[in-house]
């Protein structure tokens, strides 16, 4: 497959800048491989489409407060600070992105919040945005996180183009975000309500959770046409052994198995057995699958509807069929179906 086959023309208004009003409300279109019939429903529907013992797999993740804004020494020149990773608890060490780069050298200060509240040091380039920062703060632990992410936003992506709301601090993390350490939410799973889940459980279904912090590669621009040759960004994952249990008792009784959005595809599909069953697994997956594509664990997969280009919209349609799912999304896109994080969401059988 290649780059441009997945471009198609997406009318800036279907991209969501809001989300649904009730979580479980937003619209749900329902995709059928093998007949490619497709139905239109709310998102609490998909109650009817489960039933007892099958599994519905999550992603527990939860985003933190990312972006931060701060001023350079001297020059007071506003700077976007993106913290991607914490490297060492101690050293108050954090992997960052900067914006502008190039204003931003090995040595230069950086001053955050009112009356300068934190200060950090430049004190790595690591590639041509990103930077290593030492925060200066005197004070413990507990009080220098508790200052960083007072002073941190919302990450939404930069492609919701409005400022970020206090809203947003509740309705960019899904109701079940358990383990921090996401700079982006794992959107299937926003249309999931505590009402909902609570009636798939009465229901039968099983819940299965897995842990892929969400990095910043998921909008990382894909610049090569052959496929092949993209790199993606490793990103943290951890499957349990009870995880993987409840996933594979279910394979064995031949019941569905569902996986709530592409983090959590990515995640189960790094580390299965070569009959398909799948392994606990602690540590970092780079995965990145595009047509064609033999998947293992999932027969169902809930996502959001995926700009074009985007390494997310490539897994899907390898999970779809690209054929398919491009016909799917000129339905989308003809009933003015909301794309994007924010946006509505497909169930695909």
């Amino acid at each position: 497959m290649k780059l441009s086959q997945f471009k198609y023309k997406l009318p800036d208004e279907l991209i969501a800048l809001h989300p649904s009003e009730n979580r479980d409300e937003s619209r749900l279109l329902v995709f059928e491989k093998k007949t490619g019939k497709i139905e239109h429903k709310v998102f609490k529907d998909v109650l009817s489409y489960f039933g007892d013992k099958d599994v519905m797999i999550f992603n527990n993740t939860k985003v933190f407060p990312a972006r931060l804004y701060g001023n350079k020494e001297k020059t007071g020149a506003k700077i976007e600070v993106f913290l991607l990773r914490e490297l060492n608890k101690d050293q108050r060490l954090w992997d960052v992105l900067v914006d502008p780069a190039r204003k931003i050298r090995i040595g230069n200060k950086l001053y955050f919040g009112e009356d300068d509240m934190l200060v950090a040091e430049v004190i790595d380039n690591t590639t041509s945005r990103g930077r290593t920062l030492r925060f200066l703060f005197d004070g413990d632990y507990d009080t220098f996180k508790k200052t960083l992410y007072e002073l941190g936003e919302t990450p939404l992506p930069k492609f919701i183009k409005r400022d970020v709301e206090p809203a947003d601090s509740i309705r960019y993390q899904t109701v079940y975000a358990k383990h921090e350490g996401a700079v982006a939410a794992p959107t299937a799973g926003l249309h999931f309500s505590r009402e909902l889940l609570k009636r798939l459980e009465i229901k039968g279904v099983n819940f299965a959770n897995v842990t892929l912090h969400v990095g910043l590669g998921n909008f990382r621009s894909v610049d090569v046409e052959d496929l092949t040759k993209h790199k993606v960004d490793s990103e943290q994952i951890l499957i349990s052994e009870e995880a993987a249990n409840i996933v594979n008792a279910a394979k064995c009784t031949k019941n569905n198995i569902c996986a709530v959005g592409t983090t959590v595809m990515r995640t189960i599909e790094s580390f299965v057995t070569t009959d398909g069953f799948l392994k606990p697994y602690d540590g970092w997956t780079n995965k990145f699958i595009f047509p064609p594509y033999e998947f293992s664990v999932a027969n169902r997969m809930i996502t959001n509807f995926h700009l074009p280009l985007t390494t997310l919209l490539m897994m899907v349609s390898a999970f779809a069929g690209y054929d398919q799912l491009m016909e799917a999304y000129r339905v989308a896109i003809k009933e003015k179906y909301r794309f994007g994080t924010y946006g509505d969401a497909m169930l695909i059988l």
